[in-house]
């Protein structure tokens, strides 16, 4: 094999701080747009934020509409909804999503597929989907999260539920990747407890895997058109991860506790920006790739704080979730990154053995913010683990950047041992 010797960084522009999402108008301005398309959810339309950035934006002489039918955890049924709503109003010269990863990855959704040619399932990746790259530019999307964990407004990717094969899985591609981030910290004030401790353990776990990812020159070269955006861990992306950990150790509990800490809550949303800095370049692992399955077979799970109508168990709680047993998993790979990690997250740590010092700091975060123990308390039995690694599996393209090779008798000892927690 011929060692990969080259690796890539991207990200979108960013304006951060209180106030930033009062200058969207503005931002907009210098794209020379005039109509343009603002996509969230009910739940976070309620709140007044997209009309707050709507109304900025006509300030500025451009034609506003709203779309607020975004779907929390969006499937492939929600997107092609979102598509066809804006195809029908369209065209537009431009895109705001405001609100979660969910609303986000919507926004990416309907800008690939109102500016590029086929099907929703040719663009998701293989081997579930067609694994098309888009053939056509995309429009500018500003991207304005609402809520602290899920780093889609950095990365290039869009996560979706394909409900009839009750998996999740997503799309890919450097063009989905937003113009512009737009981080407010004053937006997610509102965000309750439980989605503050859900989001934020997504993004933990956004600069634990990419910081214990495989290094970009484990991988065999590749030539430019071939090489993808996780391109595995490099010394940019390493830099991001820290930067995320030591501010999660500071203020992640306290956001929690908290909800009008502002200090804690500012220090969230630039953790969850760092963090997608870092894995939306170096990638994400087992943990997210085990989540998939978890979050796209739920049966019953409904956790305060989220919409009540569908049993649901939230991207960020459904990686936390097999985390500890997959970073015991993969210590033996990387000893030094993963004590480095445990050291930042949580200095007191101690552990007879240096495997348990990283699980141990994220059980006891765990455990203080309230997120279920294990995988056996949102509803899954040892009866259900061939079924979740059989979906864990199909993320081939999260497995493989994985720094230990994991085979299904690898995934099936981490989702047992992962039923109880503590």
């Amino acid at each position: 094999m011929t060692a990969e010797t080259v690796f890539t960084y991207g990200t979108p522009d960013l304006k951060f701080g209180a106030g930033a999402a009062d200058e969207i108008g503005f931002d907009l301005s210098r794209y020379g747009v005039r109509r343009v398309l603002v996509v969230t959810d009910a739940g976070v339309a309620a709140t007044g934020s997209p009309q707050r950035v709507a109304d900025a934006i006509r300030r500025y002489g451009i034609e506003v509409e709203v779309f607020a039918e975004a779907h929390v955890e969006p499937t492939d049924a929600s997107l092609r909804h979102a598509v066809s709503a804006a195809r029908a109003d369209g065209p537009w010269d431009a895109f705001v999503a405001v609100g979660g990863g969910s609303s986000i990855d919507t926004a990416k959704a309907v800008n690939l597929l109102t500016t590029n040619p086929g099907d929703l399932m040719d663009y998701v990746n293989a081997p579930v989907g067609g694994g098309r790259a888009p053939s056509q530019p995309l429009k500018p999307l500003v991207a304005v999260p609402t809520t602290t964990g899920t780093g889609s407004e950095s990365t290039t990717i869009c996560v979706l539920d394909v409900l009839d094969l009750k998996v999740k899985t997503g799309i890919s591609h450097a063009r989905l990747r937003p113009t512009l981030a737009v981080v407010d910290p004053l937006l997610t004030m509102s965000q309750p407890a439980t989605v503050t401790a859900a989001c934020g353990m997504d993004i933990l776990c956004h600069a634990l895997e990419s910081y214990t990812a495989k290094p970009y020159d484990a991988f065999e070269r590749k030539q430019p058109e071939e090489r993808v955006p996780y391109c595995g861990a490099n010394p940019v992306a390493d830099m991001w991860s820290e930067k995320a950990l030591a501010l999660l150790a500071r203020s992640f509990r306290n956001a929690v506790a908290d909800g009008d800490d502002v200090e804690a809550r500012t220090d969230m949303a630039l953790a969850a920006t760092f963090a997608g800095m870092g894995f939306g370049n170096a990638g994400v692992h087992i943990p997210h790739a085990n989540a998939y399955p978890i979050a796209g077979g739920v049966r019953d799970y409904r956790p305060e704080g989220y919409p009540d109508a569908e049993p649901l168990v939230p991207h960020g709680m459904a990686v936390a979730l097999t985390a500890p047993e997959a970073f015991r998993f993969t210590f033996a790979a990387c000893p030094d990154r993963h004590v480095r990690a445990a050291g930042l997250l949580s200095p007191g740590t101690r552990a007879d053995d240096p495997a348990d010092l990283l699980p141990a700091a994220l059980t006891a975060l765990m455990r203080d913010i309230g997120i279920p123990n294990g995988i056996g308390a949102v509803g899954y039995a040892e009866s259900d683990v061939d079924r979740l690694v059989e979906g864990a599996m199909k993320q081939q393209r999260l497995l493989a950047t994985a720094p230990r090779p994991a085979t299904a008798e690898d995934l099936a000892g981490i989702f047992v041992r992962s039923l109880t927690l503590w």
